[in-house]
């Protein structure tokens, strides 16, 4: 696969925040790189809100789409005693990025052995049903977290902005860039999201269900979904900048 568009860096400086598609396999992976996804990101969704693929899988993706896209890549939910193993496993896949999801309760030296297992590379997920999730953020910067996002435990039909308004979205965002942490919000979204979220000033927007055929998260990429998110996306861009 050959491509002339160049890696976008993963720290967002844009007026508009990048896309994540989440995908499943190489051949998604594929699919997402070319229709313009900016960050694609391993994850099982018949796994629930956060499954991890296997490693081996996650190798294949970035081989078919290396220099193409970023990468990252889900370590699960993991309890306290295997969340180091978690990410040491998706850490040495070579992935861009490794995101995990992060419980509130967890003192600062977990969240330190957490972010050591891949330094510069750890992102943080954050349940949008749980509270606390702005008091986490410097908590995160301290431990040597790269990113955090926001995003749904269940994938019951309900979407991010059904669980946190649009102020306390703003907010979170916010905190993130005020500590250096790029931020990300996802949750079940779908592409009439992006009008709406796109102003609150997350580095990206992450997407599996909507862009998927019928929005069925566990059902294929729909290529011309995946296509549509990255034409708003840009004509949001455009607009801001006129």
């Amino acid at each position: 696969m050959s491509s002339s568009r160049a890696c976008p860096p993963f720290a967002s400086d844009a007026s508009v925040p990048r896309l994540l598609v989440s995908v499943r396999d190489a051949d998604e992976a594929v699919l997402a790189a070319r229709a313009g996804a900016d960050l694609v990101d391993a994850k099982d969704p018949d796994r629930g809100a956060l499954g991890a693929l296997p490693p081996d899988r996650v190798r294949a993706i970035m081989a078919r789409v290396a220099g193409e896209a970023r990468t990252s890549a889900v370590a699960g939910e993991p309890d306290r005693p295997a969340l180091r193993p978690c990410i040491d496993a998706m850490a040495a896949t070579g992935v861009g990025f490794v995101k995990v999801a992060v419980r509130a309760a967890w003192s600062d030296d977990d969240l330190a052995e957490a972010a050591g297992a891949a330094p510069g590379r750890l992102i943080a997920v954050l349940f949008a049903e749980a509270s606390g999730a702005l008091d986490l953020v410097p908590r995160l910067a301290r431990a040597g977290f790269v990113g955090a996002m926001i995003d749904t435990a269940a994938k019951d039909g309900r979407r991010l902005t059904d669980h946190l308004p649009l102020p306390a979205l703003a907010a979170f965002t916010r905190t993130c860039r005020a500590h250096g942490l790029v931020s990300g919000l996802a949750g079940s979204l779908a592409l009439a999201d992006i009008a709406i979220l796109a102003p609150l000033g997350a580095g990206y927007l992450g997407f599996r269900g909507g862009l998927c055929a019928a929005s069925d998260r566990r059902g294929g990429l729909d290529p011309a979904r995946v296509a549509e998110a990255v034409r708003l996306l840009r004509a949001q861009s455009r607009r801001d900048a006129a």
